[in-house]
């Protein structure tokens, strides 16, 4: 009785696995989608070479893609534990969680360089 449940579990579990990296490659292929629309938008209106608004877009679909495919990990270790899938695990989640942070800061960087400095005063006109 005890083998029936136990494999039920790992039966849900692995669908909904399978359900979560699923929805994390959704997130990538909408994130292509509004990358090739703003792309298409940007060389119609002949934007110059600021490409950021686009590169700040993809980036937030790949941080939340990066998530959902480390749950999905999680699930997947958690139904069968070995030390060979903990370790896997621990590797995929470094690796992850340092795109991750390195996404993020890229993104705040970015922000940065659009927003205009408030602590630098207005321009009136040029300098003499």
């Amino acid at each position: 009785m005890f083998d029936h449940a136990q494999e039920q579990v790992q039966s849900y579990v692995e669908w909904l696995r399978l359900f979560v990296e699923a929805l994390g490659a959704l997130v990538i292929a909408a994130g292509v989608l509004v990358v090739v629309a703003g792309l298409v938008r940007h060389a119609v209106a002949r934007g110059g070479d600021n490409f950021s608004p686009i590169r700040l877009a993809f980036a937030r679909y790949l941080t939340l893609a990066l998530e959902l495919q480390l749950a999905a990990d999680i699930l997947s270790t958690s139904v069968a534990p070995t030390w060979d899938r903990i370790g896997k695990l621990a590797a995929i989640a470094v690796i992850r969680t340092a795109l991750n942070y390195f996404l993020n800061k890229e993104i705040q960087m970015e922000r940065g360089a659009e927003l205009p400095d408030p602590g630098r005063p207005k321009s009136t006109g040029p300098e003499v």
